[in-house]
């Protein structure tokens, strides 16, 4: 007889006591996606989640993904069914997956529907902060079959971002701009995992409570706000030129202490495992800032 149980605060539900478990899950949009077995063919709809399911331990049953999912590596040479706001559904119903991972909110709405009609087992995925990413590498596992790896990587995760989080708890704030574009200037609120990020190192986010979860701004704003530091990621890892603009603003406090910080934008502009590494170079950035003041 099979036994069923539930995994505490995971939202996780396996399935033990038989030869082959058949894997069921919750996803993030409250749904249950259950399969006959564990995925061995899966198509991801946006590189955050081709991230995840490689660091899941599933990147061998990943059979395609959408343009721009570049890591890791190999990640490049899958077979592309679309973008990310466009999907190409005949390129992926061609590719027959029996597991589909959906980027929530962020996928067509009306293409994801056609894809339930046909009756697609699909994972809306809708991790937008460490611990959701932890539950989605855990549970994305459970689906692929991978769940001793998903686990592992999942508990490193949770115990480097406490550690990260106790050697900055005292630390004291620091009023934080950044930077997501230059025209039009456009920066976070407190809601996007980048600000989550900044607050784990003691920033304060100056447009926290903007309505927009990537709001448009005029640059008077952030001369009002006067930031002690401004961070970007640039338009690319080695791509720092957006600082530049700032040297025009010589009385911001950011500018007069040469708190103009870059970091790399692979790092933090997906909700992934890398979030992490991101965040440390936040908060070495934030470290500087306070030594000079």
């Amino acid at each position: 007889m099979r036994l069923k149980y539930l995994l505490y605060g995971m939202g996780l539900l396996a399935l033990a006591g038989s030869a082959q478990a058949a894997p069921c899950v919750t996803d993030d949009r409250g749904r249950e996606v259950c399969l006959d077995a564990p995925a061995e063919r899966i198509v991801a709809l946006s590189p955050g989640v081709t991230e995840l399911l490689y660091a899941a331990g599933a990147g061998g049953s990943v059979v395609g993904a959408v343009s721009f999912s570049d890591y890791p590596p190999e990640a490049a040479d899958l077979p592309r069914v679309g973008s990310y706001d466009r999907l190409d559904l005949e390129a992926l119903l061609a590719l027959s997956p029996n597991l589909v991972v959906a980027w929530s909110g962020g996928n067509p709405e009306q293409q994801l529907e056609r894809l339930s009609a046909l009756d697609m087992p699909v994972f809306f995925s809708d991790a937008d902060d460490f611990a959701s990413i932890a539950s989605n590498l855990e549970r994305l596992a459970v689906l692929a079959g991978s769940e001793a790896q998903g686990r592992r990587v999942a508990e490193r995760l949770r115990e480097e971002v406490a550690d990260l989080r106790a050697r900055h708890a005292e630390a004291e704030p620091v009023k934080v701009f950044y930077q997501v574009w230059a025209s039009p200037l456009m920066t976070i609120n407190g809601e996007h995992w980048i600000s989550q990020a900044l607050a784990l190192c003691g920033g304060v986010n100056l447009f926290a409570r903007q309505s927009s979860l990537v709001p448009r701004i005029a640059v008077e704003a952030v001369l009002a706000r006067d930031p002690e530091a401004i961070i970007t990621g640039g338009m690319g890892k080695s791509d720092a030129s957006w600082l530049d603009a700032w040297h025009d603003y010589p009385d911001m406090t950011a500018v007069q202490r040469d708190n103009l910080f870059f970091v790399d934008p692979d790092l933090v502009q997906r909700a992934t495992p890398r979030l992490l590494e991101g965040t440390r170079q936040i908060c070495h950035h934030l470290e500087v800032a306070r030594e000079r003041r």
